[in-house]
């Protein structure tokens, strides 16, 4: 038998624990060959057995070996509670149960002297969400009547594209009195006021990621429902770049410039151009970091598209040769708008801060009217992959800073100049459309969300540190994954068909919420119609506070 040394690692330093029943087990081998993590393994166990063998009681014993199912205690191959076995097995013989002892993070350091990474969101048990403390407390009744949900027309669509006020229109009279366009106009796209947030083709599989094209195409195409997806981080397909269904496409750039070569080369090709042009500065769940895709993920195709070898992919924290706001209005949005001849809207996306108005400020003043929107990011939104500590300890919610925004821009009469989008835990409970329709009367015109997402598409991940394995590239549903026998478990029509369900009920949601309002547009700056029994959230909101 095997010395247990005192500082060894043990199931009860790891974050989740293998609950096993022996009795049950047939020895099938279902849990070993499902789990991605190599968690569990055949093991030998002795075991002592007392018999008799003779018509009165005299007791023997003897020791035989039994095979049995055990868990690893590997910090390499420790669980994530994903509970893989637990669904494959058909006894319910396994199954994980959370370790409320852990001292995961001390052991994680000691033994790789670095911290822990993951994907997902933070995991820190914090107070109840903003967004949960607000009502819809002003109901349209007798003076203003409210609206039909079922037979009402909505104008569900928010715009994409710097909106010029009406006296700097570039407009003339002619001597019959028509009006004339006498000059550019900044380019706005009318769309979905629901973005699929930037989810790159290297940090999600290549069936996740053509799940999630296919519905946005449908939606368009077969649902009148002009929803955009962005492409995060590291480029395309050339094929879907020289497709018509770029269209329905935002293209990110960010730090890494990852995937842009083949963009460019592919402009002389594009049949249509894309929704428009995101520019990322900085992300919610890790501000001041960087994109960072394994190399575990780093499969050919990511290779080929990224122009890029097998390693660790690290995008710097900032845009190199950036420096200040100036800089970016000039170099990038004026370049942008310049490659695509000032065809497509051109926008900012950064991570809420305590700089957020001050950066929102300069960029409303800029005299060229190029930035095309405002993407607010806050701490409650996901990611690929990131380290523990910048999850769980760094970052700003998003609703007071976008509230900030708002206000900001009412102060200078210029609202909805510059759209405002908003994340970072939208639909983190699951009812995306109250999260959006809260925001919209809080001053964003859309939002933008991207972990719902996933969970249409089955991810087992949660907020309390279960799975969260996003970075591994060992994803056991096959969503984040590049591993061809893994990505083979999603059925991306599956997929595609929930996010257009899911989808299609949210519109109906949103039209509920906007029609007891007496609202047939959306209800952007719409305050009044929210309440509060948070004394401190309606101070800081300023909403109307009840009890």
């Amino acid at each position: 038998m095997e010395t247990v040394k005192i500082n060894d690692i043990a199931c009860n330093d790891l974050p989740w624990k293998i609950k096993y029943h022996p009795e049950r087990c047939t020895l099938c081998g279902a849990c070993i060959a499902a789990c991605t993590f190599d968690a569990i393994g055949p093991k030998m166990e002795r075991r002592r057995v007392t018999y008799t063998d003779s018509t009165t009681p005299e007791p023997k014993t003897r020791f035989c070996a039994q095979p049995v199912i055990a868990q690893q205690n590997s910090i390499k191959n420790y669980c994530r509670g994903c509970g893989v076995c637990e669904r494959v097995c058909p006894n319910n013989a396994i199954s994980s149960e959370r370790n409320p002892d852990s001292r995961f993070s001390v052991a994680y350091a000691t033994v790789t002297a670095s911290g822990p990474k993951r994907g997902g969101r933070n995991n820190l048990e914090v107070q109840a969400r903003t967004l949960d403390t607000l009502r819809v407390g002003r109901i349209s009744q007798m003076t203003d009547p409210s609206l039909d949900a079922q037979r009402h027309t909505f104008d569900c669509l928010a715009p994409l594209g710097r909106i010029l006020p009406a006296g700097n229109l570039p407009l003339k009279q002619t001597a019959d009195g028509k009006l004339i366009k006498d000059g550019h106009t900044p380019p706005v796209r009318w769309i979905y006021p629901v973005i699929i947030g930037d989810m790159s083709i290297g940090a999600l599989s290549w069936r996740m990621w053509e799940a999630v094209a296919m519905a946005v195409a449908y939606l368009n195409e077969e649902c009148s429902l002009p929803v955009r997806m962005c492409s995060g981080e590291g480029g395309m397909p050339v094929r879907l770049l020289k497709s018509k269904y770029l269209k329905y496409m935002i293209l990110q750039i960010a730090s890494g410039h990852f995937g842009w070569n083949r963009i460019i080369q592919a402009m002389p090709h594009m049949v249509e151009d894309p929704a428009g042009v995101l520019i990322k500065i900085g992300q919610g769940a890790k501000p001041g970091d960087g994109g960072l895709l394994m190399a575990a993920k780093v499969a050919e195709h990511i290779q080929a598209i990224r122009g890029v070898p097998k390693a660790d992919l690290l995008s710097p924290p900032n845009h190199q040769g950036l420096y200040s706001i100036e800089e970016s209005v000039q170099k990038m949005f004026l370049s942008f708008n310049a490659a695509f001849k000032f065809r497509v809207p051109v926008a900012i996306k950064v991570a809420a801060s305590a700089t957020s108005v001050s950066v929102f400020n300069n960029l409303v003043r800029d005299p060229y009217n190029i930035v095309g929107g405002f993407f607010l990011d806050g701490i409650d939104g996901g990611t690929g992959a990131a380290h523990d500590i910048s999850l769980d300890h760094t970052g700003h919610p998003v609703v007071s800073k976008l509230r900030d925004c708002y206000l900001a821009a009412v102060a200078q009469g210029r609202q909805g100049q510059i759209p405002l989008w908003a994340a970072g835990g939208m639909g983190k409970t699951g009812n995306l459309a109250a999260d959006a329709f809260k925001m919209f009367c809080l001053g964003a015109n859309g939002v933008f969300t991207g972990k719902l997402i996933l969970q249409m598409a089955g991810c087992l991940g949660n907020d309390h540190s279960r799975c969260n394995a996003c970075n591994t590239g060992l994803c056991p549903v096959g969503i984040t994954t590049q591993q061809p026998v893994l990505v083979k478990r999603l059925n991306p029509e599956r997929v595609a068909q929930n996010i257009v369900n899911y989808f299609l009920a949210m519109d109906g949601e949103l039209r509920k919420l906007m029609a007891p309002i007496g609202n047939s547009s959306l209800p952007v700056g719409r305050s009044d119609c929210l309440v509060s029994s948070d004394k401190a959230v309606a101070d800081r909101l300023q909403v109307q506070y009840v009890c």
